[in-house]
């Protein structure tokens, strides 16, 4: 016996897909956008937004970082050479500058460092800056974030002498420390055009100078083409007169370690000079 089906229940399509639903609003245009392809728009607003989130992040870094770290350099003169270029016709010799290691100890003889020249040092100094003010404006931002030099006279040179040490240079003896020769293995005579067997003190004798504490004597290794502190120091007429510089005040001559930016570190730039410049310790035979 069976069972006849009620006529009024619903029959159910087996297998049959259920059917779609249109979303689209009747009463819309032909070939409008259904509503969910406005969604990406937020997408892509907060995509934007996490990049520029991203862009503030690495540029307040970089600036710690060029601050407080390590910041480029570049070498504008050919006084540091052949340990640094900057001649005439060459790339010059960007460094990166370790602005930490002077944060925990004293520059020491040998480090090449960078310093602010102190005031008698400055003078004939030429800002390197444009005189169009907009210009100005671009070179100083480029200039905050280490791709223009700062408009100041940083100076790079080597350390020959610290605090409480007395530096001097006879034809008879050479560059001295303390009395003792120093060996200077970063002097290239083609460089300097000069040799240090024959001319041991690479221009005029000086000294005796006695470097104040808290202050440095420093020299260009391209001993014959540097402004370094012979340059600047001061003399007693009576010794100038027989060709003696550096006999007066010594704090002209000097350099304060608190002018000391940092120690060269690595060559960064052109790629074929990469490399570390290294502290070789003249006082080392001591």
């Amino acid at each position: 016996m069976t069972d006849n089906a009620d006529p009024s229940e619903p029959q159910s399509d087996a297998g049959q897909p259920e059917p779609k639903v249109s979303t689209r609003d009747p009463d819309a245009p032909e070939g409008s956008p259904p509503p969910d392809a406005a969604e990406p728009e937020p997408k892509k607003k907060s995509t934007l937004r996490e990049l520029a989130v991203l862009a503030v992040i690495a540029i307040v870094l970089y600036y710690v970082m060029l601050t407080f770290i390590a910041r480029p350099y570049l070498i504008p003169s050919e006084s540091m050479e052949p340990t640094l270029h900057g001649c005439t016709g060459c790339v010059g010799d960007r460094i990166m500058v370790d602005k930490l290691t002077f944060r925990f100890g004293q520059p020491r003889p040998g480090d090449v460092i960078v310093f602010k020249g102190p005031p008698s040092w400055n003078a004939g100094y030429k800002s390197i800056r444009s005189n169009n003010t907009a210009l100005r404006w671009v070179q100083d931002g480029l200039s905050f974030i280490g791709f223009v030099p700062p408009d100041e006279n940083d100076l790079v040179k080597r350390v020959i002498a610290v605090g409480g040490q007395t530096v001097q240079c006879r034809a008879d003896t050479g560059l001295t420390v303390d009395g003792k020769p120093l060996k200077e293995p970063y002097l290239d005579p083609n460089t300097m055009m000069a040799d240090p067997a024959k001319y041991p003190c690479l221009g005029s004798e000086f000294g005796p100078v006695a470097v104040p504490q808290g202050r440095l004597w420093v020299m260009g290794d391209n001993r014959t083409h540097s402004a370094d502190s012979r340059a600047h120091c001061t003399s007693v007429p009576a010794e100038a007169l027989k060709g003696i510089l550096c006999t007066g005040d010594p704090n002209s001559g000097t350099v304060p370690v608190s002018n000391v930016i940092g120690k060269a570190r690595f060559i960064v730039w052109p790629p074929s000079r990469w490399g570390g410049v290294g502290s070789v310790n003249p006082q080392q035979g001591q």
